[in-house]
Order: C-alpha cells, then structure tokens, then sequence
C-alpha cells in the first residue's frame, strides 16, 4: 500500500508490504509502537522516536516530539489523487492554539500576552509522568492569550496559549 505523509512543506511516499517499508525509495527498517494512553515509538533503522499523536481530521495529525508540534497529513494513493482535483481551501483565519499534548501540571510559561515568538521558541513547561516537556512555537506569531500559570494542572487537549499572526 502506498501512502503520501506530509511534514510541514515535505512529502514522503512511504510503501508498505507485509514487513517491508520503503520511504521515497529507499527500504528501511520500521517498527511502530503504543507505549501508553497517547505514548508511541517508532524504531526507524534503530532510532527511537517517542511521540504524542493528537487527531485533528481523518488523515491530519498533530505529531508532539521533543517538545515540538509538527503538522503531518497521511493520505493513500486514492485520496491524494481526489484532492489534486479539488482546489485547496483556503487556510483557517483567526487564532492558533497551543494545546496540551498530555495531562500534566504547568511549570512555566515563558510568553506574555503581547509577546512576539518565531518557530521553536519555548513557550510552555510542563510535567507529564515525572518529566518536563518544552513546548515550542510551531510557527512565529503573536501571543494573543495565556490560558495558564505555573502550578496549574491541565487535561490532555486543554488550550495553553493563543497565538495571531504577526502584523
């Protein structure tokens, strides 16, 4: 089976085979993982990538890792082809969130209403199972609301920061 994965602005095809995995082509070795509620690993050729998959739409997926959030869309062969012939909607407008990729307890939060941050700042510090997460910007902007304060307990999914476009 043939799937399309988009990270950011980059596309992998990845073909799958009973156990054999191909990514643009080149054969690796891949093995995926539930390690709890929302935990996953994925060994690819031997290195271990711990995430939180957080589903946003069939197919569309916030991927949080070493304290950052990528944006990945997977599609087969057949939605791909569905949507090269459906213009693409325009981008949502109004704010971003930051959500909490797990339950936890705020540490700190490094942002002020007002502030300016760009991708990969730190914004948030929070405890999950006994370790601290940095939560970074996924994209420059300016924070809007800070929903949160050190000390605060916080649900999986709860809205931590807002953030507006930079004028």
């Amino acid at each position: 089976m043939r799937w399309f994965v988009t990270v950011a602005d980059r596309t992998y095809t990845v073909d799958i085979e009973g156990d054999d995995v191909q990514v643009d082509g080149q054969r690796v070795q891949a093995d995926l993982q539930k390690l709890g509620d929302s935990l996953h690993q994925l060994l690819l050729d031997g290195r271990a990538h711990t995430f939180v998959p957080e589903q946003q739409t069939p197919g569309s997926w916030q991927i949080h890792t070493a304290g950052m959030r990528y944006a990945v869309v997977v599609v087969d062969e057949r939605t791909r082809a569905i949507r090269e012939l459906v213009p693409a909607a325009a981008a949502p407008r109004g704010p971003r969130s930051m959500r909490a990729p797990m339950p936890g307890l705020i540490v700190r939060v490094d942002v002020t209403a007002g502030d300016e941050v760009r991708t990969g700042e730190g914004v948030v510090i929070i405890e999950a199972m006994k370790m601290e997460n940095e939560l970074r910007a996924d994209g420059g902007g300016i924070v809007s609301r800070v929903l949160v304060e050190a000390g605060q307990a916080v649900e999986k999914g709860a809205v931590l920061v807002e953030f507006e476009e930079a004028s």
